[in-house]
């Protein structure tokens, strides 16, 4: 089987960073009108103290997004833990004509019975029992957490064939590792998560992490931790198609996003090879270093810190 046997799914993931609200609403038109994207995503993920600044031009953005022949996807929250999240979450639960993606199981209290949604890499699905649970709670589409291995997601794409939900990876972009209480952007500056400034805004791309020996190691983005480097599943692509992998994600960094989609999608119809995907990609000015193909050592169930 060759890739241009088939088209895939391709997605912008939901943007992780706290980028100006005029750059955001600048880079979604964008992608609107040229990116080859089939789905793209919106909501704040990472901190509810962004939310209020995206709030009023979300409506907008979602209908250019639909004008533009993108079906629009709202993520909720990661970790909900104060009541203004909860309700927050409930609120996006019962919008109607988009779909929605959970990123923790929070919004499943606030979901109707029959109401369809999708599932992020921050949600633990790990075996063929929580799919068939989510698929029977309402689950479509489910994207696999980064550090599966390629048996694991082979395994879980043919459950998600079986189940009809579709299996999706996270393609490209900064993999995101946790979710914590903590704010790591306000700590380093010496600030309290409550007064924290929005320092985070200082880095669009999040913020390098070195060891004490001075080697690059994470990347933190306020209260995410992040892969130092980029994954980008290119020379993956005939094997992920292959298994059944239905929809690859682009996690949104700070390039230009419309290239690095034409990559992509050049690349799953099989008229590029992987190392001229990855030039273009390099050329779209992506700033945080290209892995190695899947950059960890999840893919080949091998230690990960040698092929980094």
């Amino acid at each position: 089987m060759t890739v241009s046997e088939t088209r895939p799914a391709l997605v912008l993931g939901p943007l992780l960073f706290n980028w100006p609200v005029d750059k955001w609403a600048d880079f979604l038109a964008r992608i609107a009108d040229e990116a080859d994207v089939d789905r793209v995503h919106v909501g704040e993920v990472v901190c509810s103290k962004r939310e209020p600044f995206y709030a009023d031009r979300l409506p907008e953005v979602i209908e250019r997004l639909q004008r533009g022949g993108k079906t629009v996807v709202v993520d909720t929250l990661a970790l909900v833990t104060l009541k203004r999240e909860r309700a927050l979450v409930a609120d996006l639960a019962g919008l109607d004509g988009v779909e929605i993606e959970i990123n923790d199981f929070t919004p499943l209290a606030s979901l109707p019975a029959d109401r369809r949604f999708a599932v992020s890499p921050l949600v633990n699905v790990y075996d063929e029992g929580t799919l068939g649970w989510l698929a029977a709670r309402g689950a479509w589409s489910v994207c696999l957490p980064p550090e599966l291995p390629f048996a694991s997601i082979a395994t879980m794409a043919a459950a998600g064939t079986a189940l009809g939900v579709e299996t999706q990876i996270f393609a490209f972009g900064r993999l995101p590792l946790a979710i914590s209480g903590r704010c790591y952007h306000a700590r380093i500056q010496g600030l309290a998560k409550d007064s924290c400034r929005y320092v985070c805004a200082e880095d669009p791309d999040g913020l390098d992490v070195d060891t004490l020996d001075g080697e690059a190691f994470l990347a933190i983005n306020g209260v995410q931790t992040l892969s130092q480097s980029c994954v980008a599943a290119l020379d993956e692509a005939e094997r992920l198609i292959a298994a059944g992998v239905g929809a690859f994600r682009l996690s949104p960094q700070d390039c230009d996003m419309v290239a690095v989609a034409a990559a992509f999608r050049a690349r799953l119809a099989g008229t590029i090879d992987g190392t001229e995907a990855r030039a273009a990609i390099v050329a779209a000015g992506l700033k945080p270093p290209l892995g190695v193909p899947m950059m960890s050592g999840s893919w080949p169930a091998t230690a990960g810190a040698p092929r980094a």
